[in-house]
Order: structure tokens, then C-alpha cells, then sequence
């Protein structure tokens, strides 16, 4: 799944004055809706058991949202932009055994 990042996302407005990014929440939330788009259907109950955040996301970017099964049922997603990794993390949950 690909997000388009508006170069004006009001998330952005305040983080941080001449060197916006946005912030890992909304990434973060971004990629728990391709979860849930890619097994389809809702995760709850969930819970977000890594997060990484190694690369600032920017207004204006494309973020590539990929997804995986992981072992034990859960489900690992990595967003990049541009080949840098901005968000990776797994996620618990009792994923659907047809999901990807």
C-alpha cells in the first residue's frame, strides 16, 4: 500500500517550525489501517509489540506500507520511504490464517 503525505498535512504543523516531519503516531496509525486493509477485517484486540522509528517521515513524502505474517500468529509491517526506513514494527493479534 502507498501513502501520499500532502505536503500541507496539518499533522505536521508544529513539528518543528522550518524542519517539519510527521509525526510516528500518524505513521503509526497509517499503518495499522493497511493491517487491518490487508487481512480484512479489524485487529482488535491488538497490541503493538515493537515500534521503530529510524528515519523521520516529511510532508510531501510517499510512504511504501508493507505487511507480513510473523511467527506466532502476529503480523509485521515496515514503512519506507524512498528505501529508508521510517517505521518497522510487529504487531499481536489473532490475524486470520489467510492473511498475507
Amino acid at each position: 500500500m502507498e501513502l501520499d503525505l500532502r505536503p500541507d498535512h496539518p499533522a505536521s504543523q508544529g513539528h518543528f517550525p522550518g524542519d517539519p516531519i510527521i509525526p510516528g503516531a500518524v505513521l503509526l496509525s497509517e499503518a495499522l489501517l493497511a493491517i487491518e486493509a490487508s487481512l480484512g477485517t479489524r485487529l482488535a484486540p491488538f497490541q503493538v509489540t515493537t515500534a521503530k522509528f529510524p528515519h523521520p517521515a516529511r510532508p510531501g513524502d510517499r510512504v511504501l506500507i508493507e505487511v507480513s505474517r510473523a511467527p506466532g500468529g502476529g503480523v509485521r509491517f515496515a514503512c519506507t520511504v524512498q528505501g529508508k526506513k521510517v517505521l518497522t514494527g510487529q504487531v499481536a493479534c489473532h490475524a486470520p490464517s489467510t492473511a498475507p
